[in-house]
């Protein structure tokens, strides 16, 4: 069992009480079974997350749309499984949808998640998504650091010549000044 997967069940476990709905769910390999979970009405939060885990790592596309309204959610480990299980469905809405929750100015709080997993993905909408948000994070006083560390960093992974320069303007921030440093240093110099 992979580390994201034990600290998920345990976590659910938690939330379950150790109950035997849990116990069932974990154990079958029924996919119908965890979809209808999905879709029942008055299914627990912790119920349909590990349904949608679960079939997420199973490649199984029912899970989407579960997913992504976990990786917009307010509890942070419930978005980083949700982030995890969507690298890992293949789904080809998945880029778009995190690009879309990471540049939601009205949810930028739980933008950390949708910003990690685009680097993952390494899509085509991975860099105008990250730039975009890092640059309404460059205002002063803006609190959600945490998310503009991540862009720069997820910039610097990426390593694609449009960043250079929000990651130019972001040396002028204390906070962002290494990581940018090191995020510029990973782009290639433009050919002449």
């Amino acid at each position: 069992m992979d580390e994201e997967l034990r600290a998920l069940t345990e976590r659910l476990r938690q939330e379950s009480h150790g109950s035997a709905a849990y116990d069932r769910l974990l154990a079958t390999g029924d996919h119908d079974e965890l979809a209808e979970v999905l879709t029942a009405p008055g299914q627990p939060l912790w119920a349909r997350e590990l349904a949608a885990f679960r079939l997420g790592l199973a490649g199984d596309r029912r899970a989407f749309e579960s997913l992504v309204l976990l990786l917009n959610h307010r509890d942070p480990p419930r978005c980083a499984s949700a982030a995890y299980a969507l690298a890992r469905l293949d789904d080809p809405r998945t880029a778009r949808a995190a690009a879309a929750l990471a540049t939601n100015e009205l949810r930028v709080a739980y933008a950390l998640h949708p910003v990690r997993l685009l680097v993952e993905l390494r899509a085509p909408e991975a860099v105008p998504a990250l730039i975009t948000t890092l640059e309404r994070r460059l205002g002063p006083h803006d609190p959600y650091r945490r998310v503009a560390l991540a862009c720069v960093e997820g910039l610097g992974t990426l390593g694609d010549p449009r960043a250079r320069r929000v990651l130019t303007e972001a040396l002028a921030h204390p906070a962002l000044a290494e990581a940018a440093v090191h995020a510029l240093a990973r782009i290639p110099e433009r050919q002449r």
